[in-house]
C-alpha cells in the first residue's frame, strides 16, 4: 500500500478482556492485529490506537488498568493515540487533525466492538473521504441477545461491504 496508509487500532483495551466479560475470540483477535502491526511496522505505515474513556462506574475509565492499550499490542514511540469518548472515532476527537497531518487516505480498521466502534468509525472515514479497509478477520465483538459473535461479525462484514473493502488480515500488504 502506499505510504498514505494508516492501521487502526480501535478500543483494544484490557477491560475488553476481562474473564467474566471476554470479547469473542480474544487471542485469535491479537493475533491477527499483532500480524498487523509487525507488518505496518516494517513498512512504516503509522499505526493509530482509539481508545475509548467511559466515566467512574464503567468499565473503561482514564487510567485504570480496564483503560490501557492491551498489553500484547501497546503502542510504541511514534505511535498516535486518539481519546474518545463515542463510538464515532472521529466525533469530538483529534483523529482527523492526526490524519490529515500523516497526508493519510487510506485506513486499515481493526479492533472492538464490531456493530458499535469499529462500525461508526469505520462509516464515517469513508463519509469523510477515505479510502476503507476493514480486516473482516481483526474486529470482534460479544454474543448479544440471541445472536452469537460469529453471527454478528459476518453480518457486519456482509455491510461493510456496501462501503468499504473487505479483507482477511493475511491478505493486507502495507
Amino acid at each position: 500500500m502506499e505510504s498514505q496508509t494508516a492501521l487502526l487500532v480501535i478500543d483494544v483495551q484490557e477491560g475488553m478482556f476481562v474473564p467474566e466479560y471476554p470479547v469473542s475470540q480474544g487471542d485469535f483477535l491479537l493475533d491477527k492485529i499483532e500480524g498487523l502491526i509487525a507488518k505496518a511496522r516494517s513498512s512504516q505505515v503509522p499505526i493509530i490506537y482509539i481508545q475509548h474513556n467511559e466515566e467512574p462506574g464503567e468499565q473503561l475509565v482514564p487510567h485504570s488498568e480496564a483503560w490501557q492499550i492491551q498489553s500484547r499490542i501497546s503502542p510504541e514511540e511514534g505511535d498516535v493515540v486518539v481519546q474518545k469518548l463515542k463510538p464515532d472515532g472521529f466525533h469530538e476527537t483529534d483523529l482527523q487533525v492526526k490524519l490529515e497531518l500523516l497526508g493519510i487516505r487510506k485506513l486499515v480498521i481493526t479492533g472492538i466492538q464490531t456493530d458499535m466502534c469499529v462500525n461508526a468509525t469505520s462509516k464515517r472515514a469513508s463519509q469523510l473521504g477515505y479510502d476503507v479497509i476493514i480486516v473482516e478477520d481483526a474486529h470482534t465483538t460479544y454474543d448479544q441477545d440471541s445472536k452469537t459473535a460469529s453471527k454478528i461479525i459476518k453480518e457486519y462484514n456482509d455491510q461493510f461491504r456496501s462501503f468499504a473493502n473487505v479483507s482477511l488480515a493475511d491478505s493486507v500488504i502495507f
